[in-house]
């Protein structure tokens, strides 16, 4: 699942954009994504603050009151993230100091339903591509995980604690929105409300514990377990593969 965030100060062009990210949606039914809109960068920032969480995809307004939507790209960027951003203004004049904080497309309002959508498909090619890591809010910015070096996910009250192949990650966010991240990329299995797995990285399947391959073992009750053996045979060998759980 994709995350887009809009942001325009400007009440109408929300809606417009929301309105064409709707007809976009079934042009492409096969793109699965959510939106959410800020009135402002400051708001967006807040977000991005609260949830732990950056969008896969920024439609950025550029003149806004307080923060523009240029030094907002620029902070992101300082940052650390990379997510493909499209800046939606009323005038030429600042498209080259958008390009230098690599922005993907540059579109001038009012917008126009072809060179929007021409956009949009750029942007998710792009952020495709980006998928390959995934972004966390950690103390000091913001951190890119590469997700083969997941092991699993723990859940400690409210943090997640990432365990990677060489160190830990601890991170605030709970473990349904860490796993909204987490499910575009099909080895992961969210087990409950506690663990994610990424099932790559299973070594052995014990009657009450999963072995992984860094040497850690998790328990797990009985029917989460049994849940657990579906879920990891379908992955590895098909959704039609039948086993007989013990």
């Amino acid at each position: 699942m994709y995350q887009i965030a809009l942001c325009d100060d400007m009440e109408e062009e929300l809606k417009r954009v929301e309105e064409l990210l709707e007809m976009y949606r079934k042009k492409n039914p096969v793109l699965e994504y959510q939106t959410k809109r800020f009135e402002n960068a400051e708001k967006f920032f807040e977000q991005i603050d609260s949830s732990q969480r950056v969008p896969d995809i920024l439609l950025m307004d550029i003149f806004m009151p307080g923060k523009t939507g240029l030094e907002a790209v620029r902070e992101l960027r300082e940052k650390g993230c990379r997510m493909p951003v499209i800046f939606l203004t009323t005038s030429t004049e600042h498209a080259l100091t958008a390009f230098e904080v690599d922005a993907l497309q540059y579109l001038v309002k009012p917008l126009e339903q072809g060179k929007f959508f021409h956009a949009m498909d750029i942007a998710f090619t792009a952020a495709k591509k980006e998928k390959k890591s995934f972004l966390v809010k950690v103390s000091g910015g913001i951190r890119p995980i590469d997700p083969d070096e997941v092991i699993y996910c723990e859940a400690q009250r409210n943090y997640q604690v990432i365990y990677l192949e060489n160190e830990t990650v601890k991170v605030r966010i709970t473990t349904w929105e860490l796993y909204e991240t987490l499910e575009n990329f099909s080895e992961y299995y969210r087990c409950g409300s506690s663990y994610i797995f990424n099932l790559k990285h299973v070594a052995a399947i014990e009657r009450e514990e999963i072995c992984m391959d860094n040497g850690s073992r998790v328990y797990l009750s009985r029917k989460r377990m049994a849940e657990f053996k579906k879920r990891y045979f379908s992955y590895h060998f098909g959704e039609n593969y039948v086993i007989n759980i013990p």
